[in-house]
């Protein structure tokens, strides 16, 4: 396995005041490990106002932190020609639009064809940034925006805006139920407590917050808009379900297939041959990393999406 050279400097925010030296490193750096940053710390690898400390040492906010640590390559993260759609590029950053069924870094079951892989054929110096530049995920299942940082400063300033809540991502869904209104789902997120593959609504887990606003409402399902404040890991399909509006072809958070009764032989069959569940990170909004210019980027309804609301429309307008 061969080793690339990590150089991060932040400044801890005066948030994070009170809390273990690897604590406040793991929330602003949330691409590598509380166990993988302990080690450089350990090490000596991670400077604080130009001193070692040790990972239990508090920080008061406000420290300046200089990283300069061996990051091993994962020797599974090789470059393969996979096409992708850019919606935007510069030399700091790649906004991309990532189609259903892209897994986004390899892992157990997909050691290679990921979103990553296809950076790194895209961008080969993006081997020398965690995860190949990559900050933010999607699952495998959702389509939609995801913004890549391309160089180390770029991802440094990235990871702090997601920390501090900075990205706005905007999503849209088709949920099975009709919604008189839209609504907020204020609800902590943890592991399921017999199921680790799958998240829930736990009293102690992580904050989570998710608006949601009704774009179209069909006889048995509705077209939501959806934005998130936090981003937890399957956050808007838990929370979805959670208030009772699972989303289309959700297999793991939607439950058993459900057919409205009456519905037409068009509506019932694409239901049941929908592939995924139906959700499009659809809207990106940030400040440039480098120059704190706007950038917001849309992308639009992949069609899978696009076909089942004609046929829920369809549905609709027969009865």
């Amino acid at each position: 396995m061969t080793a690339s050279t990590l150089d991060i400097s932040i400044e801890i925010p005066l948030d994070r005041a009170g809390q273990r030296l690897d604590q406040a490193l793991a929330a602003l750096l949330p691409d590598h490990s509380r166990s993988r940053l302990k080690s450089w710390i350990d090490n000596g690898e991670v400077l604080v106002d130009g001193e070692p400390r040790r990972p239990r040492d508090k920080v008061s906010g406000g420290e300046k932190v200089v990283i300069a640590a061996t990051l091993p390559e994962d020797p599974r993260a090789v470059p393969q020609d996979i096409p992708l759609v850019l919606v935007y590029e510069d030399r700091h950053v790649f906004v991309v639009d990532k189609p259903a069924g892209l897994v986004v870094h390899p892992g157990a079951g997909n050691p290679d064809n990921t979103l990553q892989n296809a950076l790194l054929a895209l961008d080969p110096k993006l081997a020398k940034l965690p995860r190949a530049g990559i900050v933010h995920r999607l699952d495998k299942d959702t389509s939609g925006l995801l913004v890549v940082a391309r160089t180390l400063a770029a991802h440094t300033a990235l990871v702090r805006m997601l920390e501090q809540r900075d990205i706005h991502r905007e999503y849209q869904a088709v949920c099975r139920g009709v919604m008189t209104a839209g609504g907020t789902v204020d609800a902590p997120i943890d592991r399921h407590p017999t199921d680790r593959v799958r998240m829930s609504v736990r009293q102690g887990g992580r904050e989570s917050v998710t608006h949601y606003r009704v774009i179209k409402r069909y006889r048995a399902h509705t077209h939501v808009r959806v934005q998130l404040e936090t981003g937890r890991t399957h956050q808007i399909r838990v929370h979805l379900a959670h208030a009772g509006f699972p989303i289309v072809g959700d297999r793991v958070y939607g439950g058993r297939l459900a057919l409205p009764r009456g519905a037409s032989e068009a509506l019932r069959q694409a239901l049941k041959d929908f592939p995924r569940q139906a959700l499009h990170a659809a809207r990106l909004e940030f400040a440039h990393p480098v120059t704190s210019k706007p950038v917001v980027c849309e992308a639009p309804l992949p069609a899978d999406m696009r076909e089942l609301l004609r046929v829920l429309a369809a549905d609709a307008a027969e009865k």
